[in-house]
């Protein structure tokens, strides 16, 4: 019997997967897979035929219905199908085109849900999202937009919100920063930059709302960001920030 799993693996660390997930993944035939997830992942599975459907922010990619169509053929070709996302596949994952083309092309399949960045940031800055008497509600968002969309309006999305964790926006929060300020955000709101959540060479950098403006216009990173903004970060800020806002934190190897 015909088998497809769309697949969480998690922020980047390969033992940062479900024992569900590691299962289908040993068992696969084929799998295709996002440009984060490690190759300590990938050769857990080397009986595997390894499809690269990478997506990265500002690089070269390819296009989501293009990997729609490689995921229906392989679907058709394979009796035992995984496709590997980054964080949890409902998050920011565009898991909802996979299954629709699945589901359109009469392929059965199941979801297997993984660690989504926001959750792994907060574990290694031990910064609880939610706080008691601090942080009540948590606003998982992304400003980024596809070709054609109409840009996202992040202060007027989330008004409420306590703590904001903001995926794929480092490169626009000059705009998007700028408008939580002026929609009334404090300026020595803590904020948190974290890069390669997970890996060896992971990296935090603390600073204020106010100055994440400048930071955005100034920062050149090479691995995924994600940004953590809110009162819930402060005692982690403190943390990593030491005695210079500017500086950044790097974990000890693993």
């Amino acid at each position: 019997m015909k088998h497809v799993a769309l697949i969480g693996a998690g922020p980047g660390a390969a033992d940062l997967i479900t024992l569900r997930g590691m299962r289908f993944i040993q068992a696969a035939d084929c799998i295709l897979h996002d440009a984060l997830v490690s190759e300590e992942l990938l050769a857990m599975a080397p009986q595997a035929v390894k499809i690269a459907v990478g997506k990265r922010c500002g690089k070269q990619s390819t296009a989501q219905h293009f990997i729609n169509k490689m995921l229906v053929d392989a679907a058709k070709k394979y009796p035992r199908v995984v496709r590997l996302k980054g964080g949890d596949p409902m998050v920011f994952g565009r898991a909802d085109e996979e299954m629709t083309a699945l589901r359109e092309a009469g392929i059965e399949f199941e979801v297997v849900p993984g660690i989504t960045t926001a959750l792994a940031a907060a574990s290694e800055l031990q910064a609880s999202l939610t706080l008691r008497g601090v942080s009540r509600f948590v606003a998982l968002l992304t400003p980024s937009v596809g070709h054609g969309e109409t840009p996202h309006a992040v202060a007027e999305s989330v008004p409420g919100a306590d703590t904001l964790v903001v995926y794929m926006g480092l490169k626009q929060a000059a705009v998007w920063a700028q408008g939580l300020l002026d929609a009334g955000r404090a300026a020595s709101m803590p904020v948190i930059v974290a890069e390669s959540v997970s890996l060896p060479h992971q990296q935090f950098t603390a600073l204020s709302l106010g100055e994440l403006v400048a930071f955005a216009n100034s920062a050149e990173r090479e691995g995924p960001c994600l940004i953590l903004i809110g009162e819930a970060m402060a005692a982690a800020a403190e943390r990593v920030q030491g005695e210079n806002y500017w500086t950044s934190l790097r974990s000890g190897a693993r």
